[in-house]
């Protein structure tokens, strides 16, 4: 009888951090791609549907990143770059030329940590010192945030808001960061889950990726690049993508339905847009691949950037 008593004072005493962790970790769920297609589309970086977001995480590099601008300025793209705070202090003058060339900064985080453990404190700081690094360089405030792997626990949530920042995910990926990426294999896993109005998810350095993989990204980017086009799919960044809605609610819903586009207009990044088919829809569910420079096996699923 003692002995069932201590058991039950045990499972008492230890229900109030179960209950935290499931809160801390809950929002994480928004990972999945099919729900929060369909539940948080905003979330998602569902956008205006003749238009395709296009982002880069993890830089900036002095190495590759330049050769991810250079390669944007020969296909006259601009796009969105999720920085990491700790890159963007070590090489401001990288980070600064991405503005200079006409890109959007956002906010990746200050490094590249996974949140499993609570620490709403550690959040806040970290979320804030990176959105003061990039505003810094950009000479304006971040508007957007995606945090590493695109794991959004509570505690990164409430850091967004404090921060003024709309968390965002993506709608296609190119699983670029893996050691058996290929040009051919990235372009190819774009297109599978592209749709007018989506986030396409790329690196511009393998500073969490396999040595060199940024160098199948850049052999990508033309294809995906004429495979937008082809259907009358604009490409630029997230400030130009028509999203609107709540800023960092876990709702927001950002922007048009899917559909066709209407009329023929130039950006400022001198980039077409006429009417807006559809490339073919599709899911990108988890699947293992190299992940911290291929050094070991991804034991989560898919590790997203």
């Amino acid at each position: 009888m003692r002995q069932g008593s201590r058991a039950g004072r045990a499972v008492y005493a230890a229900a109030p951090v179960v209950v935290a962790a499931l809160a801390h970790i809950g929002p994480a769920v928004t990972w999945l791609p099919e729900l929060r297609r369909r539940r948080f589309p905003g979330l998602a970086g569902q956008g205006d549907a003749g238009h395709v977001a296009l982002t880069f995480d993890d830089g900036p590099d002095p190495v590759s990143t330049p050769r991810a601008l250079d390669a944007l300025d020969g296909l006259g793209v601009r796009a969105t770059f999720f920085f990491l705070g700790e890159n963007v202090a070590r090489w401001p003058a990288v980070a600064g030329d991405a503005v200079r060339r006409g890109h959007e900064l956002a906010v990746h985080g200050w490094s590249h940590g996974r949140p499993w453990l609570p620490s709403p404190g550690r959040d806040v700081r970290e979320v804030l010192r990176a959105a003061h690094a990039v505003g810094e360089v950009a000479g304006e405030a971040p508007r957007w945030y995606r945090p590493p792997y695109g794991i959004l626990t509570a505690g990164r949530w409430a850091a967004a808001r404090r921060a003024g920042l709309r968390p965002v995910l993506w709608t296609a990926w190119g699983r670029d960061w893996c050691e058996d990426a290929t040009p051919a294999s990235v372009r190819a896993t774009v297109a599978t889950s592209l749709r007018g109005g989506g986030t396409i998810l790329l690196h511009d350095t393998d500073h969490t990726s396999a040595p060199g993989s940024w160098r199948a990204t850049l052999g990508a980017l033309p294809g995906i690049v004429r495979d937008c086009h082809e259907v009358g799919l604009e490409v630029g960044p997230l400030g130009r993508h028509g999203m609107t809605g709540p800023g960092t609610g876990a709702d927001a819903s950002g922007g048009a339905s899917e559909g066709a586009g209407a009329g023929a207009s130039r950006d400022a990044a001198g980039t077409s847009r006429s009417g807006g088919a559809d490339t073919a829809g599709g899911r990108h569910g988890p699947g293992g691949c190299g992940d911290e420079r291929g050094r070991r096996a991804v034991r989560d699923g898919a590790d997203p950037p």
